[in-house]
């Protein structure tokens, strides 16, 4: 039986190496969803001959986990218990539970992919995290994380892809396709409206209809669109019910409005009510029992369905029909990926390191980010190098985000070890500097960061020693450079202007100080462009009112866990759908850095536009070409961002959304013509009137630039 099922999947087949996702020399972008090896009617034929064959005990048996980070397996059905790791940017170790994994590669964060604007990397990326977890024995990775950055202080940002739902949507969507071109499950998280990690168990997330379709759902949208295998639900409630049991989030929003057709599944504890959780469309608890180690949450009593289910189906609270429905869908999953056919581990895959940390290394390349560069004192120059005083913190330790999304790495560069591999041993670092040390250096690196984590938020301030290290060498010696090592944007306002050079190097992985050292030295000119905007003050940001009157930050897991003494309460996303720049534009508050902002050693004229159509109707599309030109003396690349803005609409929109981009690379003198298009749906809002997309009908301006507030040029298009 097993052979005919497979036969009829006929044109459903490929192999796990075909993804090939592009980014055109012209800028022309070309993506293909991934395509499971076995088609999903083949995978719900097979599914549904096992559960034939299942009691209603061992049926229960797999809608919760096991072991923690297991699923049940059952050898008489050919089921194997499947291991799920996290996170984004690496295999996540965990000793205890898969002695297998004895190394993973440290990649750079996510946000620091995201810099790249690099969708072809965001594929490659993936693609080694999954080769990685096939070496591993990972059947399911927890990640791509790609919650909306809404204010700087979330401690998770690190993990996920910034602010605009646009350029989330790009990368994610090739993100899913590089990793499960390896045979490796994706999970799209944390569904829905997962924003910050303050207290998160306790939030209510007020969210109207018109933000979550415009802001918080394209990327996962396109996540599902790529063909991703399952979704994980966040610990937060939606609009007053938590979203692991919430059958709006679920069946409504993420099942029929997003046509999810993999298996959802809680994060770890984070669903309370068995009936609510198993109608809401929710196909798998995690971790299935237990606790994680803390007495409070033993208040919540017996809540989990590998306890519960049974009882509810005698009581015709639920019934067995339901319960085949959510482990049909976690059955599908895994037969169309073939993981009932073949084994999950392919040691094969061990070999393949050297690529991945070549692909961390280019991540790290592309993805940091150039800030300010007053009198071009960056690259240094031949002067400069002759006595490198390096002070700050992570300069002998690798600046990294912590809890779930922690990967330690091997063969880690410190910032000394690959400054002094740049610059050769007149590269000193101070833990304590003297002011004559500084004063006499011919160039001084001042390191500054945060340290961020799941659990828990962090301030937007740097630590007060930071700063006034800071202060002290911009006094002291004005050849410097502040290099930033961040999940998220921080305060740089006291100090900006006051430096010649910042560098945003994000949390660079295990080797990333060696893309660091090359772009001081100018050996790499840097590209990166900032998927986040910096405010000045945190008062400025739209979420800036988040924590309510009487709370404070904390620091650890213990403001995570479940207390009674902490009441839900709510987060009010005021802002709609102004988040990032569509807010700051909107309320005329200029940010310290605006999103797509980056510098190059290069320079880069924009000429010619040309839109390909000045009149169009509401289901068209339109071309804008340009002539992109390197007029520096050095090869870069560059990120050229088109951006809609309609004029006249009958709701407000923003000032400009980002619709298109490109990076491209040109040498010095080279020009290249470049082309961006634009689908109907680009130029469409949702309105809560008809619950669906709407494109009026007007005029529009199609805005071309470096970043959001450097437009190069303009063109016009009506839609009749």
């Amino acid at each position: 039986m097993k052979r005919s099922l497979i036969l009829l999947c006929g044109l459903c087949l490929q192999t796990f190496s075909s993804f090939s996702q592009t980014c055109s020399k012209t800028g022309e972008y070309n993506f293909k969803p991934f395509r499971t090896p076995v088609c999903l009617e083949v995978a719900d034929k097979r599914a549904d001959s096992i559960l034939s064959l299942m009691t209603l005990d061992e049926k229960i048996e797999m809608i919760g986990g096991h072991n923690s980070f297991f699923t049940k397996g059952y050898e008489k059905y050919n089921i194997p218990a499947f291991y799920f790791s996290d996170a984004t940017q690496g295999v996540h170790i965990r000793k205890n539970l898969d002695n297998s994994t004895e190394k993973s590669t440290a990649f750079p964060c996510p946000l620091a992919l995201t810099a790249t604007w690099n969708p072809a990397l965001a594929g490659n990326y993936a693609k080694s995290i999954g080769e990685e977890c096939r070496a591993n024995n990972v059947a399911v990775l927890l990640g791509p994380g790609l919650n909306i950055y809404r204010v700087s202080q979330n401690g998770r940002n690190f993990e996920f892809f910034g602010e605009d739902p646009f350029l989330v949507a790009r990368m994610v969507e090739n993100y899913v396709v590089g990793m499960q071109s390896t045979g490796t499950i994706t999970t799209l998280k944390h569904f829905l409206c997962n924003n910050t990690d303050f207290h998160r168990r306790r939030t209510n997330s007020v969210v109207d209809e018109r933000a979550i379709h415009e802001i918080y759902l394209p990327g996962f949208k396109a996540g599902v669109d790529a063909g991703a295998l399952s979704v994980m639900t966040s610990y937060n409630q939606v609009n007053g019910q938590w979203a692991g049991q919430s059958d709006y989030v679920i069946n409504q929003l993420l099942k029929k409005e997003l046509g999810f057709k993999g298996f959802v599944m809680t994060d770890w504890w984070s669903v309370y009510d068995p009936e609510k959780t198993i109608k809401s469309g929710q196909d798998l608890e995690m971790p299935g029992g237990g606790n994680p180690g803390d007495p409070q949450f033993q208040e919540m009593g017996d809540t989990y369905l590998l306890t519960n289910a049974a009882r509810l189906v005698k009581e015709g609270k639920v019934t067995e029909a339901e319960i085949n429905a959510m482990v049909k869908n976690i059955m599908r999953g895994f037969i169309a990926m073939g993981l009932y056919d073949r084994p999950v581990q392919d040691k094969s895959y061990l070999s393949k390191y050297p690529e991945h940390e070549k692909v961390a290394l280019q991540t790290a390349r592309e993805g940091i980010v150039l800030l300010r560069n007053e009198k071009n004192i960056l690259p240094l120059s031949d002067k400069a190098k002759k006595n490198i005083l390096v002070v700050g913190k992570y300069v002998e330790n690798i600046a990294r985000g912590l809890g779930s999304a922690e990967v330690l790495g091997y063969d880690n560069i410190t910032m000394i070890d690959a400054l002094r591999a740049e610059f050769g041993p007149k590269v000193v670092y101070a833990k304590t500097p003297t002011d004559e040390q500084i004063k006499a250096a011919s160039f001084v690196v001042v390191s500054v960061g945060t340290s961020d984590s799941e659990g828990w938020d962090r301030p937007f301030e740097l630590p007060a020693e930071s700063n006034a290290l800071v202060e002290n060498v911009a006094k002291q010696n004005s050849n410097m450079v502040v290099v930033v090592n961040t999940g998220g944007g921080v305060k740089m306002t006291d100090w900006n202007n006051k430096v010649p050079a910042i560098i945003y190097a994000w949390y660079g992985g295990q080797n990333g100080y060696t893309a660091l050292a090359e772009v001081l030295s100018g050996k790499t000119n840097p590209s990166g462009k900032l998927p986040i905007s910096i405010e000045k003050k945190f008062e400025d940001s739209p979420g800036a009112d988040y924590i309510p009157a009487g709370m404070s930050l904390y620091t650890g897991w213990q403001g995570d866990y479940i207390a009674p003494k902490i009441p839900v309460f709510d987060i009010n996303y005021k802002e709609g759908i102004f988040v990032g720049y569509r807010w700051y534009e909107s309320k005329k508050i200029e940010p310290l850095y605006p999103f797509g902002f980056g510098l190059s050693y290069t320079t880069f004229e924009y000429s010619n536009l040309h839109v390909s159509s000045p009149e169009i109707n509401k289901t068209e599309g339109v071309t804008v070409e340009f002539d992109l030109k390197n007029t520096g003396k050095k090869g870069g690349a560059e990120v050229a961002q088109l951006y809609v803005q309609e004029l006249n609409s009958s709701v407000e929109r923003p000032v400009k959304e980002l619709k298109s981009f490109a990076k491209i690379e040109l040498q010095p003198g080279e020009t290249k013509k470049v082309t961006l298009h634009l689908k109907s749906n680009d130029f469409s809002y949702w309105d809560v009137k008809s619950h669906g997309w709407v494109v009026e009908t007007g005029n529009y301006n199609l805005l071309l630039g470096s970043a959001s507030n450097n437009i190069k040029q303009s063109g016009k298009v009506t839609i009749k």
